[in-house]
């Protein structure tokens, strides 16, 4: 695997432990019933493509980024309604780690599957995510003048 590539799936892999960090959180203050279900089915997500990059990183004789004891959060979590706005930022941060991994040749494919897992993770959740998930959105066209 190419330094680049290795590089990129290493900040997939941070991305994944921040997320299954992350939705331990979500989890604890979703209701009973089918949104923690959802939550949970996020996590078990997350925690088996975390555990896949880690196998395919180690497979390459690269020692893989390990999680940090614990992770700031972006905003308080306290009730049902932050802990969904919480899952819809983890996925939209993801999103943004596939798009780099997906630049890389070796691991495209599945790169893409994890975006697109993630984007419609978010959506979900009720992010607003734009046309191309992960990709830093182009400045706004300057305003065309118009005569009045």
């Amino acid at each position: 695997m190419r330094a680049a590539d290795v590089e990129a799936l290493q900040a997939a892999l941070a991305a994944e432990h921040a997320a299954v960090y992350g939705y331990g959180v979500v989890g604890a203050f979703l209701p009973v019933g089918p949104q923690r279900e959802d939550g949970r089915a996020a996590y078990a997500a997350h925690q088996a493509r975390r555990d896949a990059w880690q196998r395919l990183l180690a497979a390459g004789g690269t020692s893989p980024t390990a999680a940090a004891p614990g992770y700031r959060l972006p905003f308080q979590v306290k009730d049902a309604a932050a802990a969904g706005r919480l899952a819809a930022h983890l996925e939209t941060q993801l999103t943004a780690a596939y798009a780099d991994l997906c630049a890389t040749t070796a691991l495209r494919a599945q790169a893409a599957a994890a975006l697109r897992e993630c984007a419609l993770r978010a959506a979900h959740w009720g992010a607003d995510l734009p046309a191309l998930p992960g990709l830093a959105a182009a400045a706004d066209p300057a305003p065309s003048a118009s005569a009045t």
